[in-house]
C-alpha cells in the first residue's frame, strides 16, 4: 500500500555538522546510506525518516530533526518490524522511534518534550538503491521482529541474543542497542538488576575476562515472516 513520498533526501557527513540536501542518494544493503556518517553494518539506526507534519506542526526550519529522509507520512504512525518499499526496489527496516534528545531545544527550549513521538522512525537497509525526491514510500507490512522504543529493553535484546560462553563490551552493546556510549555508565547497575542469568555477560573493553568477545555479528539477520511466497528474502541477505 502507497502511503506517501520522499519529499526531499539529507547526507550528514560528519558529526558535528548539520544535514545537507541531496538531489539524490544510494542506499547500500545492511549499511546506511552512502557516504553519511550514521551508516554502520553493527547500527540499528542507519538512517532516520522524519515527516513534514512534524515540521508543520512545530514550525521547524529545514533539517531541524535531523532527517536522512524526510517523507510525507506521519512517523509516529509508523511500527518497527514495518518494510517500507522507497522507490523501485530500495526496503527499509522500520527499528524504533528516535527520541527526542535535548539538542531540539536549541531551535525553541521545550521543543524536545512537546514533539514526543514525531521526532522520526530510524531505519536499517535491507535492500540497496538509489532514493530521489518523489519516490513513492509503500507499506509491505510488518514483516519482521520488532524492536522496543525502550532502549533498556533493547539492551536485554541484545544480550539475549549473545552466544554462550562469550561477553560483549559495555561499547559494542551500545551500539548494537542503538544508544550513544554515554549510556555506558548506565550499563553496570542496570544490568545488576537484571538478575544472575545476566552476570558478567557484559564488560569493560579493558576487561581482562578470557572469553570470547561477541562482535554482533547476526544479531539484524532475521528472516522475513508472513511474508507472501513471491516476496520471500532474509534480512540483510537481499540481492
Amino acid at each position: 500500500m502507497d502511503i506517501g513520498r520522499i519529499e526531499a533526501l539529507a547526507l550528514r557527513t560528519h558529526f558535528t555538522g548539520p544535514p545537507a540536501r541531496v538531489d539524490g542518494a544510494r542506499a547500500i544493503a545492511g549499511v546506511g546510506l552512502d557516504g553519511d556518517v550514521h551508516a554502520d553494518p553493527l547500527s540499528p539506526r542507519q538512517l532516520l525518516l522524519a515527516g513534514t507534519d512534524a515540521y508543520d506542526a512545530f514550525a521547524l526550519p529545514p533539517h531541524a530533526l535531523r532527517e536522512n529522509l524526510l517523507v510525507d507520512v506521519d512517523t509516529s504512525r509508523l511500527r518497527s518490524g514495518t518494510v517500507l518499499q522507497v522507490g523501485h526496489g530500495v526496503l527499509l527496516r522500520l527499528m524504533f522511534q528516535c527520541e527526542a534528545c535535548g539538542h531540539l531545544d536549541a531551535h525553541r527550549p521545550g521543543l524536545s518534550t512537546r514533539i514526543g513521538t514525531r521526532r522520526g522512525m530510524l531505519a536499517r537497509v535491507l535492500r540497496g538503491g538509489e532514493l530521489r525526491p518523489g519516490d513513492p514510500v509503500r507499506d509491505l507490512g510488518r514483516l519482521l521482529p520488532a524492536w522496543s522504543d525502550d532502549w533498556r529493553e533493547r539492551i536485554v535484546l541484545v544480550l539475549d541474543a549473545l552466544p554462550p560462553a562469550s561477553v560483549i563490551t559495555y561499547k559494542r552493546l551500545a551500539q548494537l542497542a542503538g544508544v550513544a556510549s554515554s549510556y555506558c555508565r548506565a550499563f553496570p547497575g542496570m544490568i545488576a538488576r537484571l538478575g544472575p542469568r545476566y552476570a558478567r555477560r557484559a564488560v569493560p573493553t579493558q576487561s581482562d575476562v578470557p572469553l570470547p568477545r561477541w562482535e554482533g555479528h547476526g544479531l539484524f539477520e532475521h528472516a522475513a515472516v508472513d511474508m507472501p511466497a513471491d516476496r520471500v528474502f532474509s534480512a540483510e541477505a537481499v540481492p
